[in-house]
């Protein structure tokens, strides 16, 4: 990677600079040259044995003093006093722009580690430390996932839209999901949250006409937490995709009953519907019983409310509510019966989605 930086910073100091120059590595081999041809030829009798300016084989080099890693050497070709400040300024110019560059992968990779748990949580904040980075701030885990694969790169267009690259971390998870790391007020709100979601949706559906749906973890105040918010926005990616799959955004807070279900074994589900639907099954009941039990529980269980709203007569609707009762033995206007039976759907929705377990 350091010898594509290296290259792309070459090819727009070149026109500026009227004689060959590169970078070397340990081995004395050119990794990076203003002369592509000169890229893989080595400097064989040249041994650094210095961090001063030194001449050798018509070339003037200067070490770039890497502290860790790998130490790379500038050369420049001539040994006059201009070929020697060139190496001097090219020596502090390389180094500066890698050691930015390893802040920023390093602090990446870093976050990455942890929210896919690829760390142990003792040495996170000893690598933390090192990195001179703010362990002590609120984060959210904001997990975007592209409906399928698409030319336009993702990860680049929420890249643009959070540049600060020192408290947002956008992380490459796979070819659909982009993990944006955003550092959050520690008071902050759902609400809120959820409207920047929405903006990065928005944006990418808006520009370049990706659908995308969004899966939003809690916040977290410590970094070790960061791979449970991330599970978290994976989580509600998942439920939403059963219960709620007319949703773009969908934050784990509000998921509700909806994830108390996800987390329960198939089979206890299974054993859960035989118990409810000792008299029939809930296959036995057509399309238009349910939808009338759906706009049901949406009018709270108001028989007058609900046969307004399917602009049918009230007896109409007691009749259909008295058949459900006939065949499941769950009479809706009943409080209990209607929990019963709402949580049912959902667990019978939920066995047919063949759900993916993190």
């Amino acid at each position: 990677m350091s010898n594509r930086l290296f290259q792309g910073v070459i090819h727009q100091m070149k026109d500026a600079i009227d004689r060959t120059f590169g970078v070397i590595d340990e081995s004395m081999t050119v990794i990076a040259c203003s002369e592509l041809g000169k890229i893989g030829e080595s400097f064989d009798e040249v041994s650094v044995n210095t961090a001063e300016v030194f001449v050798a084989d018509g070339f003037t080099f200067k070490s770039m003093g890497s502290t860790q890693g790998a130490n790379y050497i500038v050369f420049v070709e001539g040994n006059d006093i201009i070929a020697s400040k060139y190496a001097e300024v090219l020596a502090v110019s390389f180094s500066s722009i890698k050691f930015y560059y390893d802040e920023k992968y390093d602090r990446s990779n870093f976050i990455k580690n942890i929210i896919l748990d690829n760390i142990l949580p003792g040495d996170i904040y000893l690598k933390a430390r090192e990195l001179y980075f703010n362990s002590d701030v609120s984060r959210t885990v904001i997990l975007i996932r592209a409906s399928e694969t698409h030319d336009v790169s993702i990860y680049d267009v929420v890249q643009n839209l959070f540049p600060d690259k020192s408290k947002d971390f956008v992380i490459n998870i796979n070819e659909t999901d982009i993990a944006l790391v955003k550092e959050t007020k520690s008071d902050i709100n759902s609400k809120t949250i959820e409207k920047l979601a929405s903006t990065i949706a928005d944006t990418i559906s808006g520009e370049f006409y990706i659908h995308v749906v969004i899966g939003i973890g809690t916040t977290v105040d410590n970094l070790k937490d960061l791979a449970r918010s991330f599970k978290e926005a994976q989580a509600a990616l998942e439920v939403g995709k059963v219960f709620d799959t007319e949703k773009t955004i969908i934050s784990y807070d509000n998921l509700g009953i909806a994830r108390l279900i996800y987390q329960l074994p198939t089979t206890l589900c299974e054993t859960f519907l035989k118990e409810v639907f000792k008299r029939g099954s809930i296959e036995s009941l057509d399309q238009e019983t349910l939808f009338t039990i759906q706009r049901f529980f949406e009018n709270n269980l108001n028989v007058s409310e609900t046969s307004r709203k399917l602009f049918v007569h009230r007896n109409t609707l007691v009749y259909r509510l008295e058949k459900i009762k006939k065949i499941t033995g769950l009479d809706l206007r009943e409080f209990d019966h209607a929990i019963i039976f709402k949580i049912a759907l959902m667990v019978n929705k939920y066995l047919k989605s063949n759900p993916i377990k993190y």
